[in-house]
């Protein structure tokens, strides 16, 4: 088919591959090939969606989406779409209402027959691994492990900065901004070189409380000051201690959800792997430590190129990876 002008198009239903986190949407409109996704088309948008009383918004979601489908598909010389995927941070544990709305609200939009909600871990693991046994740590302000055998999916941490998240940015941050504290205020454990650090970014150390905890994006402050703490490591103690003890909970959530025989492959991802030798240094120690049988490979590419490759897999009838409801969601849409 060739559209006017001479541009040839796609032909047939494409897919459409969606990549929600809190800096918004990234999305991919191609097509499925026997061998690889074809010709793409991209677009994204900086407003996240919406979290509200029945988790993850969908109508939002959908106001969000819908303009960017349109415009990557027209890109891609996609007609018509007929696979969805979207990969969502909170799918696992806030999706209940994508889970009930979302596939017939793509069916009416765009003639979408078939739909995969993923949780943000799951098109982690795929972007990093494709379909090979294995688990992948996802570190960036937070952290989630997930692994399988190709049987099933096991997943650890991911339960936010308040409850877990070990190991993270925030966790990180956070673990620095308290030893802080203790130097301000004489404890034990406190460090002056984090003190200064802190002050020199936040201002005067006891209005830290006022300026942190009325503010909706907690967590991305926490991080924002994990590269200080890695900063300080080489010359503060405590510093190298915060470090170690983010390795030792990285590390423990890798062991959690790594397949225990054969070899196992193992990447960790994410911007947490920015802060270098100081974070890396000693989780490469923790991980040789407690997982001896896993071989660690560089991940292959990101959460959205996860959600392009389960798309792509789903479009030809040829996904490999479990499919288990919160964490990797797949329905076949009726036709009207």
């Amino acid at each position: 088919m060739t559209r006017p002008g001479g541009r040839e198009t796609a032909g047939g239903p494409g897919f459409l591959a969606v990549d929600s986190g809190g800096s918004g949407l990234r999305v991919v409109a191609g097509t499925a090939g026997p061998r690889a996704p074809g010709a793409l088309g991209r677009r994204s948008g900086d407003e996240p969606v919406r979290t509200g009383p029945r988790g993850v918004d969908p109508d939002h979601l959908m106001d969000r989406l819908l303009p960017l489908a349109r415009a990557a598909a027209a890109e891609a010389g996609v007609d018509r779409i007929g696979t969805v995927v979207v990969g969502a941070a909170g799918m696992a544990s806030l999706g209940d209402a994508l889970r009930a709305e979302l596939p017939g609200a793509l069916a009416r939009a765009l003639g979408v027959r078939t739909v995969a909600l993923a949780a943000d871990a799951v098109t982690a693991y795929a972007g990093a691994l494709g379909t090979r046994p294995g688990a992948v740590v996802a570190a960036g302000t937070g952290l989630v492990a997930t692994g399988t055998d190709l049987v099933r999916w096991r997943r650890a941490d991911g339960w936010g900065h308040l409850l877990g998240d070990c190991g993270g940015g925030a966790w990180i941050g956070r673990a620095g901004l308290e030893a802080a504290l203790r130097a301000h205020d004489g404890r034990e454990g406190g460090s002056v070189t984090l003190l200064a650090r802190a002050e020199e970014r936040f201002g005067p150390a006891a209005k830290l409380p006022g300026r942190l905890y009325p503010r909706t994006d907690r967590p991305a402050v926490l991080a924002s000051f994990a590269p200080e703490v890695a900063a300080c490591a080489d010359h503060d103690p405590v510093a190298e201690d915060v470090l170690n003890a983010a390795a030792r909970h990285i590390a423990d959530s890798a062991a959690a959800v790594c397949p225990p025989g054969g070899a196992p492959l193992l990447a960790v991802t994410g911007g947490l792997t920015k802060l270098g030798e100081p974070l890396l240094a000693p989780l490469a120690r923790e991980l040789d430590r407690r997982l001896p049988h896993a071989r660690r490979v560089p991940a292959e590419g990101s959460p959205l190129d996860g959600a392009v490759r389960v798309a792509a897999a789903l479009a030809t009838g040829s996904l490999a990876l479990p499919r288990e409801g919160r964490l990797l969601y797949v329905v076949t849409v009726p036709e009207a």
